[in-house]
């Protein structure tokens, strides 16, 4: 059966169906009832069959296997220039990391028996649910940008999803796609569940951000990252932060390794904005060294105003002493233009994190000998 779903402010439990509520009445995000966990030692990398890629770690899921392409185990390289070690997140089907939450998000579509589904993104995500919705043969409204890159609406569009396109920014992208999941609401029989919005005719609400099952699949991210390193935990991880599902993905990751004895501590968890776009930043308290230059287009991917999930990134990083910064135009493009002379083919949002790094060693945050990963989180064939 499919787990029932929770709300961890005003504890609230919602029957698991393809008309479960996206959001609790409360205005708080859900989570799942179980957190399921194995018990026993790992099994040393060379002796997992890693054959179903991320669902290898399937005992830590509470969502069956229903859509994937044995997605996951992602490469872990060493990056000598950057005195680092890289997870090339960019290497998954459709070119960036938003397919781990996909796997689980439409497997979780399935298994309640959803008919359409319906993103909001920049591209990235609404690429991969898009890819996911086509294998699970299930509808896709994903709502996008205006000015989305040509190579992620093609994705969608080629997945024969339906491209709805907003002018305005990335924020009232989101409200396009919640008034139009709550519109059908209005006319919804209303159940024990209050006010909470409901899922309706006008299709289950895939939300990267809102969704839990999107984050039982960003934090097979830490499970892979361990295996990797023979069960051992870096001392930090350099995220880039929009909505966050990396970020908070890896904490939930290590947090549940750390629950079942498998690790002993958690790394620091540092996150990377990019200027003009940095909430997460701004509650911090940063104030940027330059004002002329802390204004940025470039990582498109990140610009998110107000994170569905903004006091559970600033919770981990005060739970894991780390920290956010945000990034001028300079420093991103630097550290792009560095990547591709070192072989890393991948989209600007991917080069806040390293560029992030630096500035995190030079601020004195990182050591220069700290045990570091970086996610490299999509491609370069995401621009064209």
């Amino acid at each position: 059966m499919p787990a029932d779903l929770i709300c961890p402010a005003c504890e609230r439990v919602y029957d698991a169906g393809p008309a479960e509520p996206w959001r609790c009445a409360c205005g708080h995000a859900l989570e799942f009832t179980e957190r399921p966990h194995p018990e026993g030692d790992p099994l040393p990398l060379h002796n997992l069959d890693t054959s179903d890629g991320l669902w290898t770690f399937h005992e830590f899921l509470p969502i069956e296997k229903h859509v994937t392409f044995h997605e996951g185990f992602t490469p872990l390289v060493d990056a000598p220039e950057w005195d680092a070690q890289f997870k090339l997140e960019y290497v998954f089907p459709t070119g960036s990391f938003k397919d781990r939450g996909a796997t689980t998000t439409l497997s979780r579509a399935v298994e309640l028996g959803v008919e359409k589904v319906v993103e909001d993104s920049s591209g990235n995500a609404g690429a991969a649910i898009a890819t996911y919705a086509a294998r699970a043969g299930i509808d896709a409204d994903i709502y996008v940008p205006a000015d989305v890159t040509q190579s992620k609406l093609m994705t969608i569009q080629r997945a024969d999803a339906r491209p709805v396109r907003i002018e305005g920014s990335r924020q009232d992208v989101t409200e396009a796609c919640i008034d139009a999941v709550e519109s059908g609401a209005q006319s919804a029989s209303r159940t024990e569940s209050g006010n909470a919005p409901r899922q309706t005719d006008a299709g289950w609400y895939a939300s990267h951000a809102w969704n839990p099952a999107f984050y039982a699949g960003t934090m097979t991210f830490a499970f892979e990252i361990a295996a990797q390193r023979g069960w051992s935990v870096p001392d930090a991880i350099v995220l880039p932060i929009g909505h966050g599902t990396l970020f908070l993905g890896a904490y939930r990751g290590f947090s549940l390794l750390a629950e079942a004895g498998i690790v002993d501590r958690m790394p620091q968890l540092f996150g990377a904005q990019a200027a003009g776009h940095a909430p997460i930043v701004d509650e911090l308290g940063w104030e940027p060294a330059d004002e002329d230059d802390f204004e940025t287009d470039i990582a498109d991917g990140i610009q998110i105003a107000e994170p569905a999930r903004k006091d559970e990134i600033l919770e981990a990083i005060e739970a894991t002493d780390g920290d956010a910064i945000a990034l001028g135009a300079d420093p991103i493009e630097s550290a792009l233009d560095r990547l591709h002379r070192n072989g890393f083919y991948v989209e600007p949002t991917c080069a806040v994190a390293p560029a992030a790094l630096e500035e995190y060693r030079e601020l004195g945050l990182v050591d220069s000998d700290a045990d570091v990963v970086v996610p490299l989180t999509g491609s370069g064939l995401k621009t064209l």
